[in-house]
């Protein structure tokens, strides 16, 4: 998470991208992030926005968050190593803009971004992922929201990866729930 705090901005953007090329419509799509068991209080009381990134970005090459010596990577103000962002902490399209709000601040986000993925997958907007970031009212206030951790793609606990969720209902139904019991006594 991100927000003004001690008299200094940190900001904070998380990108994730997924393949949709071998996916098809019909389906309703949900974007899962599963929150980390932190040494610290998380942040409470908060909405993070998500958001379709418009332009191409370099996730770089580093291993872990512990060694920050990433080459080639996107930041605040490169989308890679020699381009710039149009705006500094990313480009994203206005719409559709989806939201995760929470409570305690340990909640796990799960939004319906049927939307969006439909629009990748009729390429009526090229897929270069989802941003994800405070509310514009959130960064800019004077206290910091400190850290909000999700587990990332290269975590070794597989089940708690970030997912793009195809919901598909085939289930055959039939009006059972309209029959009542009849007596000609």
């Amino acid at each position: 998470s991100s927000g003004r705090g001690g008299g200094s901005f940190r900001f904070t953007r998380t990108f994730l991208h997924f393949d949709t090329s071998a996916v098809s419509g019909g389906s309703n799509f949900v974007l899962r992030l599963f929150s980390t068991e932190q040494p610290v209080t998380p942040p409470k009381e908060f909405t993070l926005v998500i958001a379709a990134i418009s332009r191409s970005w370099n996730e770089g090459t580093g291993p872990d968050l512990a060694n920050k010596d990433y080459t080639g990577t996107s930041n605040w103000v490169s989308s890679d190593s020699s381009t710039s962002w149009t705006t500094a902490g990313g480009d994203y399209h206005d719409t559709p803009r989806f939201t995760a709000s929470f409570i305690t601040g340990e909640e796990d986000i799960s939004v319906d971004v049927t939307t969006l993925v439909n629009e990748w997958i009729e390429g009526t907007k090229q897929n270069y992922g989802f941003g994800i970031f405070l509310t514009s009212s959130q960064e800019d206030v004077s206290a910091s929201y400190y850290t909000k951790r999700f587990y990332s793609r290269t975590s070794e606990y597989v089940i708690k990866r970030p997912v793009l969720e195809s919901r598909y209902d085939d289930a055959k139904k039939d009006n059972a729930s309209t029959f009542f019991l009849s007596s000609a006594l």
